[in-house]
């Protein structure tokens, strides 16, 4: 049923309404939280804060998420749903081995390129012994799906003569992960000590270029 302006809104066109703006409400304040929790950490990060970012009432942070280590696991539930669905339009099992791999090594550095933010949280949640991850079930059930898809490209690109076998998807992710993590999470000191601005726009690109080499040397046969 349609509801023109000046007609009295259904039960059912009510219900929507309020579900929308719920769920509008959630989505800012769990963006505000990400910036807030990746800026000051789980410790630094204050309610008031993110209320503010958000642009709501404090309460409604309680209504919706209880306190501040449940948004924190909400956060970072949010930020690792935003990087597997983001790796899903990559389409890594209908492309060949060789280029799946490479597609999925760019990706990764791109979108920790892009979002400092996820690393930030990465970092905060690992000095908590991954306290919060271990009450998500979400976590694991996002990330079984890429393992598996990558699993399916090294077996396929095995069957085809050209990756070598034996090749641990989980190893070779985590490998690609931290290729790229370890390099920006510590990009200030590592400039510092080296004398070079490992976050310009040369760096950067050498920086993939190297990553792309070191995987693909890695599964390539000779």
């Amino acid at each position: 049923m349609v509801n023109y302006p000046g007609m009295p809104a259904t039960s059912a066109t009510v219900v929507e309404l309020r579900t929308r703006d719920a769920d509008r409400t959630q989505h800012a304040i769990l963006r505000a939280a990400m910036g807030e929790f990746a800026d000051k950490g789980l410790g630094g990060a204050r309610i008031d804060a993110i209320a503010e970012r958000a642009g709501i009432n404090k309460r409604l942070i309680y209504y919706y998420f209880d306190g501040k280590d449940k948004l924190f696991l909400a956060a970072l539930e949010q930020t690792y749903a935003d990087i597997r669905n983001a790796e899903q339009a990559l389409h890594l099992e209908s492309v060949e081995p060789v280029e799946a791999v490479r597609r999925l090594v760019a990706f990764t550095w791109n979108h920790y390129v892009a979002h400092p933010e996820f690393l930030n949280l990465l970092n905060s949640e690992n000095l908590h012994r991954a306290r919060h991850l271990k009450q998500s079930r979400q976590i694991r059930e996002m990330n079984s799906p890429l393992i598996q898809t990558l699993g399916d490209v090294l077996e396929r690109g095995r069957r085809e003569g050209l990756f070598r076998g034996g090749i641990d998807p989980v190893q070779l992710y985590i490998s690609i992960a931290g290729l790229a993590y370890f390099y920006l999470s510590n990009s200030q000191t590592l400039s510092t000590i080296f004398g070079r601005d490992l976050l310009s726009a040369k760096a950067r690109t050498e920086r993939l270029s190297h990553i792309t080499e070191v995987v693909m040397g890695y599964v390539l046969l000779d």
